[in-house]
C-alpha cells in the first residue's frame, strides 16, 4: 500500500511540475525517465555566433565562491591539457547541446566567452525581488550577442524561488528594440537546499538518500552550477520560447529539464547516478573544469540518440 501512494504522489509531482514557469526547478522526486521522442522544434531561432556571458552578482558572494561559476563558464569551451583527455570534462557535456545545431540544415554555430564581472554588493533593490526587478538587473549588462546572468545571493528572495523555481531563462527586448537572452539563478544554501541544491542536500520530499558531498565544498555554489547548466541549455535552444521544447511554452520541458533527476547511469528517484568520488575528500562529480575544479551536472536530452545521456 505504502509503496502505491508513493506512486500517486510521483505522478502527482510530475503533473504540478509541467505548469511550471522555470526551466530549471527541480521535483526531487520525478520520475527519472528518458523522453521517447526528440525536443520538439518550434520553428524559432537559437542563439548564434559569438556569445559573450556577463555575470551579474546581487549581494553578498567571497571571491572563492564567484570563482567557482567563472570558471564553470570558461569551462564551457576550454580544451583539457593532455593529462585530462581521457577525463569527462565540462566542455565535452556542453557538447550534447550543441548536438541541436547540427540538425539545422543552416549549419549554425555557437561559441561562449566569459564576459564582465557585474557587482551589485549593497542590495539596490532591497532584499526581496521580483520577476521585473530580476530583469532590470539583468538589463544592467552588455544586450549584443549575450547572455546576462543574474546570481542573487543567498539572503536575497525572489519571487517564486523555493516556492515554484531555482532559477529562470527568458528574453527581454532591450536597447535599440534587440532582443537579449537573460538567466536567474538563486543560492539556495539558507532558503531550500533541499529543492534547489539536491543531490548535496536532503530533499524536502520523496525518498530520504544520504546526501552528496559537494565538489566544491559549498553546497549553495555547487546548487547553482547545477541550475546554470541546465539554463544555459534551456537558453541556446530555446532562447525566445520558440526553439526546442515538449509540453506547453509556458512551462517547457528543454534541453536538460526533460531529464529530471539524471547525473548519472543507473540513475533512479532518489539517487543521482553512478558518479566519480573523490578520494580525498569523499565529493561526487560528473564533469572536470578550469583550473582542476570538480562539478556535478545535469544529464541533457541527446538528441542523436533520443535519450538523456550523462557523462559517467
Amino acid at each position: 500500500m505504502a509503496s502505491f501512494i508513493l506512486q500517486i504522489i510521483l505522478k502527482l509531482l510530475l503533473v504540478i511540475s509541467l505548469f511550471r514557469f522555470s526551466s530549471a526547478v527541480r521535483i526531487l522526486t520525478e520520475p527519472v525517465q528518458d523522453q521517447p521522442e526528440l525536443l520538439k522544434y518550434h520553428d524559432g531561432p537559437l542563439l548564434t555566433g559569438r556569445i559573450t556571458v556577463n555575470l551579474i552578482w546581487y549581494g553578498n558572494f567571497k571571491p572563492s565562491e564567484t570563482a567557482i561559476i567563472s570558471d564553470f563558464v570558461t569551462s564551457l569551451s576550454s580544451k583539457p591539457p593532455p593529462s585530462q583527455k581521457t577525463q569527462p570534462t565540462v566542455a565535452q557535456w556542453w557538447s550534447t547541446a550543441q548536438k541541436y545545431y547540427h540538425l539545422d540544415s543552416k549549419k549554425q554555430s555557437l561559441s561562449l566567452s566569459l564576459g564582465k564581472h557585474i557587482l551589485d554588493e549593497h542590495y539596490s533593490l532591497g532584499k526581496s525581488l521580483e520577476n521585473k526587478q530580476i530583469i532590470e538587473l539583468a538589463s544592467k549588462g552588455d544586450q549584443k550577442d549575450a547572455i546576462n546572468v543574474v546570481l542573487t545571493a543567498s539572503d536575497v528572495v525572489v519571487e517564486g524561488f523555493c516556492m515554484n523555481q531555482c532559477g529562470t531563462h527568458g528574453h527581454v527586448t532591450g536597447k535599440m528594440f534587440a532582443k537579449f537572452a537573460y538567466i536567474w539563478v538563486g543560492n539556495s544554501q539558507t532558503q531550500c537546499p533541499g529543492q534547489c541544491a539536491w543531490p548535496f542536500y536532503r530533499p524536502i520530499y520523496g525518498p530520504q538518500s544520504q546526501p552528496l558531498v559537494a565538489p566544491n565544498n559549498n553546497v549553495g555554489l555547487d546548487g547553482m552550477v547545477i541550475n546554470l547548466a541546465s539554463l544555459f541549455a534551456g537558453t541556446v535552444t530555446n532562447p525566445l520560447g520558440n526553439g526546442y521544447f515538449q509540453g506547453p511554452a509556458e512551462a517547457p520541458l528543454e534541453a536538460s529539464s526533460a531529464c529530471p533527476g539524471i547525473y548519472g547511469k543507473g540513475a533512479y528517484p532518489g539517487y543521482a547516478g553512478n558518479l566519480l568520488v573523490d578520494s580525498s575528500t569523499g565529493a561526487s562529480y560528473n564533469a572536470y573544469g578550469d583550473r582542476g575544479r570538480k562539478y556535478l551536472l545535469p544529464a541533457l536530452y541527446d538528441p542523436a540518440t533520443l535519450s538523456c545521456k550523462t557523462l559517467v
